[in-house]
């Protein structure tokens, strides 16, 4: 039996595993969010980066891709997180990380977009730059017709900081 996992980061544009088929998509009551922090990809323990996942938002839509996965190996290979199998959205798998710091020690939360462009800008780890995930991830949304104003506001800021240094 297929199951279909929903992307709205980096899955979007690098999905690391085999899929059968991908669609482009989108999932009612939720928003993108970079409240994620990353110290093992886009930052470190002592420097994070941050990533995105979801909170919930009555009335938006966030898009993203879908993936159908048949082969069992491949199903085990895009649930690599055991708290990544809870069903969401009409069979959709996704992820979304608790703002709940007993279960997500990473969780940093909402800041003004100035801070969150700033620690973007500074975090790197062993996937590379916070930057390019964040510029990866806005190339992805604009290649599916996606324009997101929170993703758009910090990719904007993070280039205004750039270009002053």
């Amino acid at each position: 039996m297929a199951m279909w996992v929903f992307g709205y980061g980096s899955l979007i544009w690098k999905a690391g595993f085999n899929y059968d088929d991908r669609l482009v998509g989108f999932i009612k009551d939720y928003r993108r969010v970079f409240y994620q922090g990353s110290t093992d990809h886009r930052g470190t323990p002592e420097y994070p980066g941050r990533t995105v996942t979801l909170e919930p938002a009555h009335g938006e839509v966030c898009w993203g891709a879908a993936y159908k996965i048949s082969k069992k190996e491949d199903k085990e290979t895009a649930l690599t997180d055991p708290t990544a199998t809870t069903p969401a959205i009409s069979g959709v798998m996704m992820y979304i990380g608790s703002p709940d710091k007993n279960f997500n020690e990473n969780y940093l939360g909402p800041a003004p977009v100035k801070e969150i462009a700033k620690q973007i800008v500074h975090a790197e780890g062993p996937s590379g730059p916070n930057r390019e995930y964040l510029f990866q991830l806005e190339k992805a949304l604009l290649q599916i017709g996606c324009k997101d104003k929170h993703v758009m506001d910090l990719a904007n800021e993070v280039r205004r900081i750039l270009s002053e240094v």
